[in-house]
């Protein structure tokens, strides 16, 4: 959540970021007002408390109807003491409720408006151009059949739409990505995990996944559990409630991990292939640092995506994600898109997001600091994807394609797929 100091002393710059998401002012003020009540009432409180406490020390020494009249307002004064103590109790509720709604403000730098109003920040390689070269490209659908790598219509058969089995060379290919990506992580200094995909709804909310990403979330019926969407969720959560040492920072993870999304709201999007599917593995990369250092490790994250494309000799652009595009946490994300030839334009192979304070306070994750450097406070978490397995299939295979429906494999990748140059065509079945 947003800091507290901020709303209060600041409350301005908190609509101005709303209005920058796009978002009503109205939470800001609402907020306002419940912090207001909860402070009254927490005042209200301590003072009869107070009040309780005087009288105790003061009925052992007092006689007849002084005592009297002392006992007579302890009687009274109890139930005055639970009215408070429930009306505090409702007021704090009333007020996380209101601020757990507010999303983070989005950065200055971060461009104002909705999903079509990114800034692009740079474009890396060439599209191929596959008229120069004598052929029409075939998409990754068409290409995944004659290499035997993606069944489609199986996945719809067994689990429903949005769903689909990699094959022989497929399978190959998600180990591959996986084994790479992982090498690299490890090679950067983070640590390898493998975390749970399920998760209380602590880690959700903490994460900002059950605001305004509610209704993409599956939650297993009859326990308080949920699929996560991204290992964001468990990474973020792995050290809620816990004070780590400033001089352990930053504390970097990558994490291989299913993860599970509705697509709510994309009815008729990306029907065809492995676009937007329901279920996907990725592998992210986590990070917990200081807030002083968080949009340098933002710009490390960033790195480290394109450091990956550029592996895999796609042609991409990074782009900077518009405030009304931000997810709850984010303060500021960029994405790294990647061209598909059959599509004619760019699509979101990785992204990486600072999310500054907003998830540590939710999750209570602090650093302990020197005095003179604050002492104990929040950290900032960031999360940036390094490789989501269909989509990053559906590139390779799209761009590294030949005439005659096999596909080059990119030379870092060749390693991880037994020194193979090219997947060949195989026989349909």
């Amino acid at each position: 959540m947003i800091d507290p100091r901020l709303l209060r002393d600041h409350p301005d710059r908190v609509r101005a970021a709303q209005t920058k998401r796009g978002l009503s002012t109205a939470v800001v003020d609402d907020a306002l007002a419940a912090d207001e009540r909860r402070r009254s009432s927490i005042v209200e409180f301590e003072a009869l408390r107070s009040e309780q406490k005087s009288l105790g020390k003061q009925i052992p020494a007092a006689q007849g109807e002084e005592k009297q009249a002392l006992l007579a307002r302890t009687k009274t004064l109890s139930g005055e003491v639970k009215k408070a103590e429930a009306a505090q109790a409702e007021a704090e509720a009333a007020y996380r409720s209101c601020v757990m709604a507010i999303p983070n403000p989005a950065a200055e730098a971060a461009p104002a408006g909705g999903e079509d109003d990114y800034v692009v920040l740079e474009h890396v390689g060439e599209p191929r151009d596959f008229a120069a070269e004598g052929f029409e490209p075939r998409d990754h659908v068409e290409l995944g059949k004659i290499l035997g790598a993606i069944d489609i219509d199986r996945g719809a058969k067994v689990s429903g739409a949005r769903f689909y089995y990699l094959t022989g060379i497929g399978a190959d290919l998600e180990f591959a990505l996986v084994n790479m990506a992982m090498d690299q992580a490890r090679g950067a200094g983070f640590t390898t995990m493998i975390p749970p995909t399920l998760v209380k709804p602590r880690a959700m909310e903490g994460t900002g996944f059950l605001g305004q990403a509610a209704d993409d979330v599956y939650r297993v019926e009859g326990e308080d559990m949920y699929l996560v969407g991204t290992s964001e969720v468990p990474l973020a959560a792995y050290h809620s409630d816990e004070i780590i040492d400033a001089q352990d920072l930053p504390l970097r993870y990558a994490a291989f991990s299913p993860c599970f999304r509705k697509e709510a709201g994309s009815y008729g999007k990306d029907t065809r292939g492995i676009i937007r599917v329901h279920w996907f593995d990725k592998v992210e990369m986590f990070s917990y640092t200081t807030m002083e250092d968080s949009e340098a490790e933002h710009q490390r994250l960033l790195g480290w995506e394109k450091e990956w494309l550029g592996k895999l000799e796609l042609a991409y652009r990074v782009i900077d994600t518009a405030a009304g595009d931000l997810g709850l946490s984010a303060q500021r994300k960029f994405d790294c898109e990647a061209w598909i030839p059959t599509q004619g334009r760019y699509r979101e192979l990785t992204s990486t997001s600072n999310c500054t304070d907003f998830q540590a306070r939710r999750l209570d994750i602090r650093g302990r600091f020197p005095a003179e450097e604050g002492g104990i406070k929040p950290l900032a978490t960031l999360n940036g994807t390094l490789v989501a397995i269909p989509r990053t299939i559906v590139a390779i295979l799209e761009t590294h394609q030949q005439a005659d429906g096999s596909v080059r494999v990119p030379q870092a990748l060749q390693p991880y797929l037994q020194g193979r140059e090219v997947l060949e065509p195989v026989v349909a079945r």
